[in-house]
């Protein structure tokens, strides 16, 4: 326990005025420092509660309650003797005297004096603002207040500003069940944050929600009735807005009125100004801290990371330690309306010369941007829809990646993504921005002060405590120091399962569940019980259910009842998302053999529909260019004419490549393209934690690649050789020779219990290579259970790959023929007779290509653009 001094007239005092998450910040740092056990310690807050985390204020409409979003341990405030006043704050100072009077009358003598004030809501001067109905969105008390207002007296809210809380309130406002509109003076959403480009796809996915946005317009009037309550308001474009309420969420301005009354300079546009140790420049015995304050480099910060720094650096200096603040990240990541967006660095791309890596694709809502400099070093970027990566991109800042920026936007599987791994970073990098924490501190809080949970390093370094947007990436390094040190670490699926997809398949097994709302009811984890689930396990699950359907009695079909909503967006539209949100259709060619006839309906196909064409490394051809609306209409002209799916876009078996072995070929010993049909018509549509792909060559000439496959095979004099595990692409392995000189009959039997001892026993989304090399034992030990049958468990296998033969159907063909399901293939569900305006191309080498580009390094004039997805 802190040892607290006596309040004498030598004791020298320090007064906070304010207590926010920054001032608590800054108790917490004079904590650190002992000086709670050195000087006498005053606050004065204004709110009727102590600090409390403004960030999450909006997830009290969620369940939270104000003592949920409390940041003061009352223990901490009492241990350390300080004398915490709610609901009095300092109206008076007088800098001669170094004496604060409070609201309450009493005058506190200070020898330092800490402005911490915060900001106030910026309401615009109109007409009406103060009528009954029109609240700010900045306390507790607000949403107390909107909440009863909104219960009682409204139907329609309308929020002004689109920035960060203003896309908090409209959903607050959504949630309380009044029709909600967004009303922003910028042409876009999140104007500070996102550019263009986010804010479409940021557009997009919140009218999808059912909130109205009017961007480019600003208030006029709010209008009221007889009474003085509001009826709507009006904009600046003339139109009239019907709501029964408005909040006012339009930004916020440094509260530094007590400043200004006390003689303290301020900036011309508001900010008490202070140098780099937070010292106020007329006064070097006043501080101020946190959005009050006009920091050094002529910056007012509004987040709270900057206020967390400014906090150490005037405790540290009043402590005699030499600390500066010069400026801050801007990074934020966040989480508005359920929507990911977050920006790093210089998101908007000011640096000279630099360039912009763009994937978009405004159908699923994702806009990823990476600002990158002409020596590859990455500056910045925007992420909306899916934030994934933050953690990670935001440490490289300032570096050069060890991959292509190119692969760091991509999403997975969709060309050669990359996922980071916090391994990847040094340990100077910075992993949490809002306490300055460098993935070395978090290393070292596991090494050396013997930390082994998330909370646990939390508390000895601080990391994850701010605004919450590197916990991720935090625990991934905890985990990964433990298994390090021979620690043992939760290897649950996620945070919803504490099972591993392998034990979780043999639930799902053992116990028949057809359900993933089932699975997650019985087995989840207790917190995670009774809700939605999350999308890491959702697509596992589903993935899992349908390899076993036959065993189990579930549907096989991706898209029947439940099972659609566990889909990613690839299996849920039964095709391959592409960059400009079209979609590429890919027929199974079995064995890369298609009759002439075949031939003429692709092409006739591609015509119709004006399609790109491509022959694929798998002996396909691809069609690009498809509209969301158009793919039934392929499929069915494709079934007709004695096409199926070939799963290009689902985990499971993508192709059986073959050379033409000893039918046309002089060196050929066996019918590699009849072995090729005979594989591919046997596992086409079996569901794996991975996609699967195959060959087989009639030699050891080895023309079709069969050891870069998941499963290869080589014909031989006497028979087969089966290979394993191989992979190309980004980090090809070489196949390992399973089996040899098989027949026909051994070389099917030894495939089969191969894919299913692999389906059983894989991670989610991990490749026969990777799997291969990190189950226990490895090659020998899956030879032993395949081959040898080491754990009787073979017949088994060999069962649940005939009901999957036996069961199989084409997925095109099923949804083709069922016209409800057929509904959901639409660019938009309120108007299903709309294309999509965003998907359209330009001439290429007498085809198209998409007009926005996935990868796209600066802008191209849009004046040859073809509308639509077709060239007729």
């Amino acid at each position: 326990m802190t040892a607290t001094p006596e309040a004498t007239e030598a004791t020298p005092t320090i007064v906070l005025v304010g207590h926010g998450m920054v001032g608590q910040r800054f108790l917490e740092a004079l904590a650190e420092r002992g000086l709670t056990a050195t000087h006498r310690v005053v606050v004065l807050c204004e709110e009727p509660r102590p600090a409390y985390d403004r960030v999450a204020l909006t997830s009290y409409f969620s369940g939270k309650t104000p003592e949920d979003l409390s940041m003061t341990d009352m223990e901490f405030i009492t241990t350390h003797g300080i004398e915490l006043r709610v609901g009095d704050p300092a109206v008076f100072v007088d800098r001669e005297a170094r004496e604060v009077t409070a609201r309450s009358g009493e005058v506190f003598s200070y020898d330092t004096l800490v402005l911490a004030t915060g900001s106030y809501p910026f309401v615009p001067p109109v007409p009406g603002k103060d009528a009954e109905g029109c609240f700010v969105y900045r306390t507790i008390e607000d949403l107390l207040a909107i909440e009863e207002y909104a219960k009682s007296k409204a139907k329609v809210g309308a929020v002004v500003g689109g920035g960060l809380l203003g896309l908090e309130a409209a959903g607050a406002l959504k949630g309380l069940g009044l029709t909600s509109h967004i009303v922003e003076f910028a042409p876009r959403l999140m104007p500070v944050q996102v550019d263009d480009g986010g804010g479409a796809a940021l557009l997009r996915t919140i009218e999808e929600m059912g909130l109205s946005v009017h961007t480019g317009v600003g208030t006029q009037e709010i209008l009221v009735d007889a009474e003085g309550a509001v009826t709507g308001m009006k904009l600046s474009d003339g139109s009239e807005l019907a709501a029964d309420m408005v909040v006012f969420s339009a930004g916020v301005r440094p509260r530094d009125q007590l400043a200004r009354d006390c003689g303290l300079t301020v900036g011309e546009r508001g900010g008490i100004t202070v140098d780099e140790q937070c010292r106020t420049v007329a006064d070097p015995h006043v501080f101020a801290i946190g959005e009050c304050a006009l920091a050094a480099d002529g910056r007012v910060y509004g987040l709270v990371a900057p206020g967390y720094e400014q906090a150490e650096t005037a405790a540290a200096t009043i402590a005699s330690d030499e600390a500066s603040f010069t400026g801050a990240d801007l990074s934020t990541k966040l989480k508005l309306l359920g929507v990911d967006v977050a920006s790093f660095g210089d998101a908007h791309g000011t640096a000279e010369d630099c360039l912009d890596v763009v994937y978009s694709d405004s159908r699923a809502g994702l806009y990823k941007k990476l600002v990158i400099g002409r020596d590859g070093t990455l500056l910045g970027g925007i992420l909306v829809g899916d934030a994934e990566a933050y953690g990670t991109l935001k440490a490289f800042t300032g570096s050069v990646p060890p991959v292509s920026p190119e692969s760091l936007v991509l999403p997975a599987g969709a060309g050669e993504s990359v996922q980071l791994g916090p391994s990847a970073l040094p340990d100077e990098a910075i992993v949490c921005s809002c306490h300055n924490v460098s993935k070395g501190t978090i290393r070292g809080a596991v090494t050396d002060h013997q930390c082994t949970t998330v909370p646990e390093v939390k508390k000895c370094t601080k990391a994850g405590t701010g605004c919450g947007s590197c916990v991720k990436v935090l625990g991934q390094l905890v985990n990964a120091e433990l298994e390090a040190s021979g620690v043992e670490v939760d290897k649950g699926l996620c945070g919803c399962f504490g099972q591993t997809r392998e034990e979780l398949y043999e639930i799902v097994h053992a116990l028949r569940i057809t359900s993933y709302q089932d699975l997650l009811d019985r087995h989840g984890r207790e917190e995670a019980r009774g809700g939605d689930g999350c999308e890491v396990c959702k697509p596992a699950v589903g993935s899992i259910i349908a390899s076993l359907a036959p065993t189990i009695g579930a549907s096989g079909y991706v898209l029947d009842g439940e099972q659609a909503a566990l889909q990613d967006t690839n299996d849920h539209f039964l095709a391959n998302l592409q960059k400009n949100g079209s979609y590429s259709v890919v027929p199974r060619i079995p064995g890369g053999e298609i009759a002439p006839e075949k031939l003429i309906v692709i092409g006739e196909i591609a015509r119709d529909f004006g399609l790109y064409t491509k022959i694929t490394g798998g002996q396909r051809i691809d069609m690009f260019g498809a509209r969301v609306e158009q793919l039934p209409l392929i499929w069915a002209r494709l079934v007709d004419a004695g096409f199926e799916s070939g799963h290009a876009y689902g985990k499971s078996l993508r192709t059986v490549k073959s050379c033409v072995g000893q039918t046309w070929c002089r060196y050929g010993v066996q019918d590699s393209v009849k072995m090729a049909i005979d594989l591919e018509l046997r596992y086409r549509g079996l569901r794996s934690p991975h996609k699967l792909k195959s060959a087989v060559s009639g030699c050891q000439r080895e023309c079709a690649e069969a050891q870069s496959k998941d499963f290869g095979v080589i014909a031989t004099a006497n028979g087969w050789n089966l290979y394993v595990g191989g992979n190309g692409g980004a980090t090809p392995r070489h196949a390992d020779l399973l089996a040899q000189d098989l027949s026909d009959a051994e070389l099917v039997r030894l495939i089969d219990r191969f894919l299913m001892f692999y389906i059983r026993t894989a991670d989610r989304l991990e490749r026969t290579s990777t799997w291969l090399e990190r189950i226990p034992g490895g090659l020998d030990h899956v030879r032993d259970v395949v081959v040898h049958d080491s754990l009787g468990i073979c017949d088994e296998l060999e069962q649940l790959m005939r009901a999957h033969v036996a069961h199989y159907r084409d997925e095109w063909a099923e949804t083709v023929n069922d016209p409800e399901k057929l509904s959901r293939f639409v660019s938009f569900v309120n108007a299903p007779d709309t294309p999509d305006p965003v998907v359209a191309f330009v001439p290429e080498r007498d085809q198209m290509k998409p007009d926005l580009p996935l990868l796209s390094i600066g802008m191209r004039p849009a004046a040859d653009v073809l509308e639509g997805s077709a060239q007729r």
